[in-house]
């Protein structure tokens, strides 16, 4: 009997062995004999009298529908379906059963179970054929003429179905133009190989994403389904996307395998299956020929560019490579110990490989974190000068990375201030890569600081069109609603936040500021302690709660806040929040001599944006401030 596939699957009943992207999955022996009965005829009803009658012929009624229950239960473990929102194997109420994937002899076309069973195209030779052949008496001489004509006229109607079948595949192919990459399982068994996984993933993501035809779901948004049990329609739908990707890699030692379907929503139709083999080494490379693959099943018209980018394989250490794995996984972690730890990881990949682009721009990513408010890991001037040095040498190296397009950017608006030059560089970055959410984020505070607030909510909306379940990104969209002095549209954004993650600090900060500005200040004042209470302290979210103590009239409250972030400034840089509260309670000398030394500590200049600060903006020292900065006035 052939071995047929289905999905990622893999059955022989002549071994009785079930694979997954070629890892036997154990099943017992009732289970896989119903799945050989129901692959004999894939697309129609097995009743349950057949499955008595094949298995449990003994067996009495009540043993009987036990056990038909308990098997179907067991294999539909062992495929990960579900009897809700099958993939694979279906309930026909009061009936039995039927198979409504698309099967495949191994190495041969899919075929629609609808259309035909997977014996058919076995040819002659197939088990099910032979046990149901039957001698057939040859045709009287003067009926011959009738049934080549009948067989030549059956030919015709097949060819016929069969273009129809490709072409309609194709047509509807089109239709593909968003899709999402879940998280690629890890099937070593070895929880510790995890990072190579979402490595995989990542990697996956990014070399689909400089397909500029195509809107592909950052990673912060599918990670939210790592183990989810979610049927892929329901996923589809909540990323607003055509299709989705899945995946599987087993790494044994040096070497790898890499499995990847693609699977169009809402109908949960099986586009495409493959499996790729390969060492260590040949990783990037595997990688490359699955995102290619996926291109071509849905007719993604490329441009010369992309076409180069998806064939441009490198070949890497393996340690280095290891090591670049394991930095990416810590840095999308976002706190202060792992981005130390990513920090660790990708120099150890460039002592590696000093040759290795995206380990450069995997450092500049992390330095540019480090020296951002909400991680404080280093000071601004610390961290920015080493985030633009890594992503210049990446650049030096690859000048078609977007992602280190977008950090470099970044450092040169937060460091340099040299705001056209950050503007070319974000642009550029966009059009390396249109679907990195992380370039529009950033690119939409840029627009922001030069006072482009209508163009700045629109590039933050794009990001969370790329990653809609980004907390950071809904959060921000309403910060610069904010800004904007959009404030009804700010507090619902950040209500939105809190739904998807009350333990969020930065949406109760946001929310916080906003309802300061309408006057609601108990409202304010709590969203913005529970800010620093989730936050563990963190300075801008005090700062801006000793700011709505004291215009709400509670002035020893914001002056005990006030002393206890003068004298951690002494060791950091909190000039910044510092010359809020001074602002708040009403002392603008003190608050424009604290924002002269945020100058020469080279701040982010993004925080003067804040309401907060409009009690200043009259003042002819805070507007030759903003002038020196070349930000908006």
């Amino acid at each position: 009997m052939p071995i047929l596939k289905f999905g990622l699957f893999e059955v022989s009943f002549d071994s009785q062995e079930l694979r997954k992207a070629g890892v036997r999955i154990k099943v017992q022996q009732q289970p896989m004999k119903l799945l050989e009965i129901l692959l004999e005829r894939p697309g129609e009803v097995v009743t349950r009298e057949d499955l008595r009658r094949r298995i449990w012929l003994e067996a009495s009624f009540g043993d009987f529908d036990q056990a038909v229950n308990v098997a179907i239960a067991k294999l539909r473990s062992a495929l990960g379906d579900s009897a809700d929102n099958p993939r694979y194997i279906e309930t026909i109420p009061k009936r039995g059963y039927r198979f409504i994937a698309a099967v495949s002899v191994a190495n041969n076309d899919s075929v629609p179970a609808s259309r035909s069973g997977p014996m058919q195209a076995a040819g002659p030779d197939s088990h099910a054929l032979i046990e149901r052949a039957e001698p057939v008496a040859a045709p009287p001489r003067h009926r011959s003429w009738l049934y080549w004509v009948s067989s030549a006229l059956a030919i015709c109607v097949l060819g016929a179905l069969a273009f129809w079948l490709v072409n309609s595949r194709a047509r509807g192919s089109h239709q593909v133009r968003s899709l999402a990459v879940l998280p690629i399982d890890n099937l070593s068994g070895d929880d510790s190989q995890n990072y190579f996984a979402d490595g995989m993933t990542d990697e996956l993501i990014t070399d689909l994403a400089q397909i500029s035809a195509l809107r592909v779901v950052s990673r912060t948004s599918v990670m939210q389904y790592k183990n989810s049990r979610k049927p892929l329609p329901q996923i589809a739908q909540e990323l607003n996307v055509d299709a989705v990707v899945e995946g599987t890699v087993l790494r044994s030692g040096e070497q790898v395998r890499i499995t990847a379907q693609l699977i169009r929503a809402p109908a949960d139709e099986h586009i495409w299956a493959d499996s790729y083999d390969g060492d260590l080494r040949d990783t990037l490379a595997l990688q490359k020929k699955v995102a290619r693959a996926i291109a071509e099943q849905i007719r993604i018209e490329l441009t010369p560019r992309e076409q180069a980018a998806l064939k441009n394989t490198k070949i890497v250490d393996p340690v280095a490579y290891e090591a670049y794995l394991k930095g990416r996984f810590f840095w999308n972690k976002r706190t202060a110990d792992s981005l130390n730890k990513a920090i660790d990881y990708f120099d150890q990949a460039i002592d590696k490989d000093p040759n290795y682009a995206e380990a450069y721009a995997g450092l500049s990513d992390s330095y540019a974190l480090a020296g951002d408010w909400q991680y404080s890991l280093m000071a601004p001037k610390d961290a920015l000068p080493k985030a633009k040095a890594a992503a210049a040498k990446a650049l030096q190296l690859d000048d078609s990375l977007g992602e280190a397009r977008a950090s470099l950017a970044f450092a040169i608006d937060l460091f340099d201030w040299d705001w056209p030059a950050a503007e070319k560089e974000f642009l550029r970055a966009i059009d390396l890569n249109p679907s990195y959410a992380t370039a529009h984020h950033w690119y939409s505070w840029h627009l922001a600081v030069l006072g482009r607030n209508d163009e700045a909510i629109a590039e933050m909306r794009k990001a969370l069109v790329l990653d809609p379940l980004s907390l950071i990104i809904n959060a921000d969209l309403a910060e610069e609603l904010l800004i904007a002095r959009r404030f009804d549209d700010s507090i619902t954004q950040s209500r939105k936040t809190i739904d998807m993650d009350p333990n969020f600090p930065v949406a109760h900060y946001d929310l916080g500021q906003a309802l300061v500005q309408e006057g609601k200040y108990q409202e304010g004042i709590a969203e913005l302690e529970t800010a620093v209470k989730l936050s563990g302290g963190s300075p801008i979210c005090s700062s801006n709660l000793a700011y709505a103590y004291a215009v709400s009239g509670r002035r020893d409250d914001a002056l005990k806040i006030l002393d206890l972030l003068t004298k951690k400034s002494v060791g950091a840089s909190y000039a910044p929040e510092v010359a809020l509260i001074y602002v708040g309670i009403g002392n603008n000398e003190e608050a424009l001599r604290w924002l002269e030394k945020a100058y020469a500590e080279r701040f982010n200049p993004s925080i003067l944006l804040r309401p907060g600060f409009d009690g200043l903006r009259s003042n002819p020292r805070f507007q030759d401030l903003i002038r020196r900065i070349g930000v908006a006035p």
